[in-house]
């Protein structure tokens, strides 16, 4: 009896030996098969300039120096990891992009210190920012601008110092997405009835992966077009207009990061409803959808983590010959000579923009372009990418003026002509053109050796 009863013992224990060896081996296989973790980090840098320099965004200041300041002015920096792939998303409260050699620079540094392959650098287009073109260079800015060129000379680093931190800063995340219609914004540049507008506020909310629902957020981010010029151009005092009220708002309600992305507002102004005046109670307002929106979005680890991207450099012809001293002359009268010879000088053999096309999770597609592009250009992209959510951001990673359509061209008007729209017509086309060929490349549509264009490939 004993050794009967020893004997089941035995035969129970390797029956379970062996059928417990092949549900090793599968979670074996589904450890190695495991998803790579989506990690999302968030930081700030103050970047307001400690000395009087040249304001940015009117040419009626022309060189008139900066006399304090308003609001601070802040880089706010994303950073989303999926293994070893990265992208850093950067807001500024400044007029424009960083200029092609800061660019260059921020590239070689956040690659060679974190790995961060990808990065996209927008100015919220304030115009109570400073000037951050000039060149330490005689009859560039030099002698007359030091103040000005020290400032562009730190910039970088100070973004770098945003991007790293908020690379340290990052941890295991969900991530939900949200847009509505919301009227807040008008075509201050068509007479066609109806005007195009893009009304789409859309938000992108990141939350810690272990974190209850009530918890802070990591981060959220905001894009909208419309342009930051509430706050009265004769006051030459820093100020982020009225992005800078919305992120404060946003930050101080859900007790969190805010990155404001600008979007295709070249021809989009402000549309104010009745009783909200100035910069911060339109900021605020626009704060309050944000809010009700980050609220109501459910985040959740992506199905597919990934983050995919391409840069796209173009050079187009200029509809303005900047080798030609009279007009060169000309420019400079409206804004100030050192500055236009910065600008003109980078322009004589042609327009040279750079598109920026990320993709996040196989669904969310972030297009880049570096000027002032028009709201159909955005709206059309919309359309046309077969991904669940698309953004635009404008400013983004340089600048090179007005970005209008075709059909805006042949309007004309301010936006629209040579004078500040020196590149060719149609080129915004092509640039969207190219981010949509880069979508559906990296969505596997296309083989990659089919589509090498025109433009040059980072």
């Amino acid at each position: 009896m004993i050794y009967q009863k020893t004997f089941r013992l035995l035969f129970i224990v390797a029956l379970v030996i062996i059928s417990s060896a092949p549900l090793r081996a599968a979670d074996e296989t589904l450890k190695a098969f495991k998803q790579p973790t989506f990690s999302v980090g968030f930081a700030k840098q103050d970047i307001t300039p400690k000395a009087p320099v040249p304001m940015w965004g009117y040419g009626a200041r022309h060189d008139m120096l900066s006399d304090g300041t308003l609001s601070p002015l802040f880089a706010k920096a994303i950073v989303i990891q999926v293994d070893k792939d990265k992208v850093a998303l950067v807001g500024l409260d400044l007029g424009r992009g960083p200029t092609r050699p800061m660019m260059e620079k921020i590239r070689r540094e956040i690659a060679k210190q974190a790995n961060i392959q990808h990065v996209m650098i927008s100015g919220s287009h304030t115009h109570h920012g400073p000037v951050i073109e000039l060149l330490d260079l005689d009859g560039f800015g030099k002698g007359r601008f030091d103040a000005a060129i020290a400032y562009s000379q730190k910039l970088p680093d100070l973004l770098i110092e945003a991007i790293l931190a908020a690379d340290r800063n990052a941890q295991p995340a969900r991530i939900g997405v949200a847009s509505k219609q919301v009227s807040l914004n008008r075509n201050r540049h068509s007479k066609r009835i109806p005007k195009a507008v893009d009304p789409e506020l859309s938000i992108l909310r990141f939350d810690p992966l272990e974190g209850k629902e009530s918890d802070s957020p990591i981060a959220i981010l905001v894009n909208y077009a419309a342009h930051p010029v509430m706050t009265e151009g004769a006051v030459l005092k820093f100020s982020p207009d009225y992005p800078g009220f919305l992120e404060d708002k946003v930050e101080q309600e859900l007790q969190t990061g805010c990155v404001f992305m600008q979007g295709a507002s070249g021809d989009m102004s402000v549309n104010s409803p009745e009783g909200v005046h100035g910069p911060q109670a339109y900021g605020e307002l626009l704060a309050k959808h944000v809010i009700k929106m980050a609220k109501a979005t459910q985040t959740e680890s992506p199905k597919i983590p990934a983050v995919q991207g391409r840069v796209d450099h173009f050079l187009f012809k200029s509809r303005v010959d900047f080798n030609n001293p009279l007009i060169t002359y000309a420019y400079g009268e409206a804004f100030f000579p050192e500055l236009i010879r910065c600008f003109a000088d980078e322009l004589k053999e042609g327009v040279p923009p750079q598109l920026n096309t990320v993709l996040l999770n196989k669904e969310i597609a972030l297009v880049g372009g570096s000027g002032e592009f028009f709201c159909n250009h955005s709206s059309r992209l919309k359309e046309r990418s077969y991904v669940k959510h698309t953004f635009f951001f404008g400013y983004c990673n340089d600048h090179y003026l007005y970005f209008p359509t075709i059909e805006a061209v042949s309007e004309g008007g301010y936006g629209a002509d040579p004078s500040v729209s020196p590149v060719e017509i149609g080129a915004g086309e092509k640039m969207m053109n190219q981010a949509l060929v880069n979508i559906y490349t990296m969505l596997g549509k296309f083989p990659e050796e089919e589509t090498t264009g025109e433009a040059e490939k980072q």
